[in-house]
């Protein structure tokens, strides 16, 4: 059984209810959550002139390979009506692996862990809300050290429980 990481976030339309969509797609479809963060509210990564994000990490477990789950994730965010214009637009939905097991994958359109899981506040904080011990495989830190660490400037508020 594989351990996946996995964020989903999106900034167009109703946030919350997309990121409940695409949980429950996960969970048909590639595995079963085991946990989730909260749901952080984020300023806007990279394109800073756009809506801001809510954003929700996922522990799943799967017997699929990877890749498998990268295919998997493509089909989720397209159903849902992703559309891939440049780096960092609005969307609707994104799902990112962020660690796979603690497996290293270095392909064209696939690398684990997420190469930038130690610049991306909104990241650290929903994963040392779940596993501040966990190692980084590659960067040998533990989450709450590469939060701690950490220099991306932007907000991240936990959405107030309904």
């Amino acid at each position: 059984m594989n351990r996946i990481f996995l964020i989903t976030g999106g900034n167009i339309g109703d946030r919350k209810k997309s990121l409940k969509v695409a949980a429950a797609l996960v969970e048909k479809r590639i595995g079963k959550i085991i946990r989730s963060s909260k749901i952080y509210e984020t300023d806007a990564w990279g394109i800073m002139n756009q809506p801001s994000f809510y954003n929700q990490v996922l522990i799943v477990e799967s017997d699929f390979s990877a890749n498998k789950v990268m295919q998997k994730i493509l089909k989720i965010e397209k159903e849902m009506g992703r559309i891939r214009t440049i780096k960092n637009a609005a969307r609707i939905i994104d799902i990112d692996i962020l660690f796979f097991n603690n497996e290293t994958v270095n392909k064209q359109n696939l690398i684990i862990p997420h190469p930038e899981i130690a610049n991306r506040r909104f990241v650290l904080v929903a994963l040392n809300e779940l596993v501040p011990e966990m190692i980084h495989p590659v960067l040998k830190k533990s989450i709450a050290d590469l939060l701690s660490i950490c220099k991306d400037p932007l907000k991240v508020a936990p959405l107030p429980p309904l």
